[in-house]
């Protein structure tokens, strides 16, 4: 398990090193001059360039890169153009907000996801199974900004008990936090439940047909006890992977979902900082959500050894 581990660890920061040099050269290839976006077409060449000095963008390009990075070892992520703050701080205001609204919605789509997966297969044919399958059918194929729109107009504007949109931390009070994050969090889970579903239904469908199923049954092991621990354990496996993915949503995918509901999310901010040639705070925006993405990959491929021990046997 060991060699494993290292050499899983050694691919994840590999993989991490290659997004900080592509999205380095990315942002730089971007039309536009981020100094005069941001002084103005007014600025006068004798401030432009005493800002672009500023920045460290009169240095070569690999001078430039180096400087960077070399502050991320060091816990300075430079001050953002756009919002004259240190990056930082403001990655300690929009990273909760993306967090409190994705972890709860993973935490609610997960055990009724695996819930539905494994009676739609146990009940395959049956009308449970039907209602369910075209439940997990739509759900897969509705938009989340759609599935947004539409709860907005029911339960804001039609039946309006709950709020358009907005946010309260949940530090600063709880019950409104709940109050505003129902719909988000609702319209977020729902995407992730039908994927999640419909992954474990055909992976439970698969298990239940094999035969040492039907060596259980034949031994007398009660159907409760061989779909819970035998069959879902096995079907498990392909589900992990669906798992890491609705995972990383959480941090790189709640874009939608903070636009539709009005918040200040690390979503919205990356795309303001993409409008107004943000350099810096571009590059560690999407450093912060490649690290979370390659440590959510990093994890599953981990818990793939422990669920399965041929695969970290096979993958040495």
């Amino acid at each position: 398990m060991g060699a494993y581990f290292v050499k899983r660890l050694g691919i994840s920061i590999i993989v991490i090193f290659l997004v900080t040099i592509f999205v380095f050269a990315l942002v730089r290839i971007l039309p536009g001059d981020p100094v005069r976006l941001l002084l103005g077409a007014e600025a006068s060449e004798a401030d432009v360039e005493t800002k672009r000095i500023e920045l460290n963008y009169d240095k070569p390009l690999v001078r430039q890169y180096l400087i960077w990075i070399g502050g991320v070892f060091k816990g300075d992520f430079g001050e953002s153009m756009l919002y004259e703050r240190p990056n930082l701080d403001i990655f300690k205001e929009r990273i909760p907000r993306t967090v409190s609204i994705g972890v709860p919605a993973l935490l609610i789509a997960v055990p009724i996801s695996l819930l539905i997966g494994v009676i739609t297969a146990v009940k395959r044919g049956k009308l449970v199974d039907q209602v369910l399958t075209f439940g997990i059918t739509v759900g897969m194929g509705t938009p989340t900004f759609w599935v947004g729109i539409l709860s907005i107009y029911v339960f804001a504007i039609w039946l309006k008990i709950l709020p358009i949109q907005g946010y309260v931390s949940p530090s600063d009070d709880f019950g409104q936090y709940v109050y505003k994050a129902i719909l988000p969090v609702f319209c977020m889970s729902f995407a992730m439940m039908a994927s999640v579903a419909r992954q474990t239904r055909t992976n439970m469908l698969e298990s239940l047909n094999q035969d040492y199923i039907r060596t259980h049954r034949a031994f007398g092991i009660s159907e409760r006890k061989i779909v819970l621990k035998y069959a879902l354990k096995n079907a498990l496996i392909p589900v992990v992977t669906v798992l890491g993915f609705m995972a990383m949503v959480i941090i790189g995918g709640s874009l939608l979902i903070e636009r539709v509901f009005n918040i200040a999310g690390l979503g919205s901010l990356l795309v303001l900082a993409v409008n107004n040639r943000d350099y810096i705070l571009i590059q560690n925006s999407v450093l912060l959500i490649s690290v979370f993405t390659v440590g959510i990959n990093f994890l599953v491929d981990i818990l793939y050894g422990y669920v399965d021990p041929r695969i970290r046997l096979s993958r040495r």
